[in-house]
């Protein structure tokens, strides 16, 4: 039984990707709601919103690619 590796270096990817949105998904939510009476307070409350659910959805397909390139018998 090897490790694709190949599957497992994009996963790695996936990950790599998803770590700069867990950090600026939460910072770009907390700075908007610090000027809730700007005028783009919502657009920026939804950036930040989007920013946050893709580090999530990245997080879950880097792991689960992983998870496929360490146990899948292919």
């Amino acid at each position: 039984m090897s490790t694709n590796k190949q599957l497992l270096v994009k996963g790695v990817r996936y990950l790599a990707f998803a770590l700069p949105l867990m950090f600026l998904g939460p910072s770009v939510i907390h700075s908007s709601f610090k000027n809730q009476g700007h005028p783009f307070y919502i657009p920026i409350l939804g950036l930040g919103i989007i920013f946050c659910l893709a580090s999530m959805f990245l997080l879950f397909k880097g792991i689960q690619t992983i998870m496929k390139s360490l146990f899948d018998g292919n």
